[in-house]
């Protein structure tokens, strides 16, 4: 198995190889590791070429071939992404939090950018997130309450059976399973108490897809 620098010196010949058709110079590779002396990348080369990673190709300056690259990381790499994945777990995002979606009637759709909402950073890494009030209780039977804060993927599509924000006639948002029926959107609702909403396709325009909610107990 290969140490950490090891490791690192062949991913970074390997990287700068595949980018620019050349490998990297003695300086490029001192620095990129973080090593103080040439010597200590030629005692790395040595070891990497010995254990039939790279190889030199003669009579040519500056020129190394990877040969294979390793099936395992060392264990220091190991214990370096997981401290990294950890602190990413624990760091925080802001996100935009717009005001108040009406999760019974419709109410008028606001875009207020002034307030942001701080969320761990994993739920939000992947896509572009906005968070929203819930107002009402026609999504209780899906767990989402009057005062829970839900955090909401940027999308303007969304499958049958999923939790969107949904834009009506360019003013009235609301949160509500969506459903296509043909030339219809229906907006259904999780509480027997309120009715389904039918309405043309052309009136509704899907803002953004549930993704988590927040809720406070106090």
């Amino acid at each position: 198995m290969l140490t950490e620098k090891q490791y690192k010196l062949l991913l970074f010949i390997n990287k700068t190889t595949k980018e620019t058709g050349c490998s990297p110079s003695f300086e490029e590779m001192k620095n990129a590791i973080g090593l103080k002396s040439k010597s200590g990348i030629h005692a790395l080369i040595n070891a990497l070429e010995e254990r039939e990673f790279i190889r030199k190709l003669p009579h040519k300056a500056r020129a190394l071939e990877v040969i294979r690259m390793p099936k395992f990381k060392p264990k220091a790499i190991l214990e370096e992404e997981k401290k990294r994945e950890n602190a990413l777990q624990h760091a925080a995002a802001q996100i935009p939090l717009y005001g108040k979606i009406a999760a019974g009637l419709p109410i008028e759709a606001l875009t207020d950018e002034t307030e942001t909402l701080s969320v761990p950073y994993n739920m939000v890494s992947r896509g572009q997130f906005y968070a929203l009030k819930i107002e009402g209780d026609s999504m209780k039977d899906a767990g989402i309450l009057d005062g829970d804060t839900a955090v909401i993927k940027k999308a303007d599509t969304a499958n049958n059976g999923e939790i969107v924000v949904a834009l009506i006639d360019n003013n009235e948002a609301t949160l509500k399973v969506l459903q296509k029926k043909g030339p219809e959107v229906w907006l259904v609702p999780c509480n027997k108490d309120y009715e389904t909403r039918k309405l043309d396709a052309k009136r509704v325009k899907v803002q953004g897809v549930l993704s988590s909610i927040i809720r406070n107990y106090h």
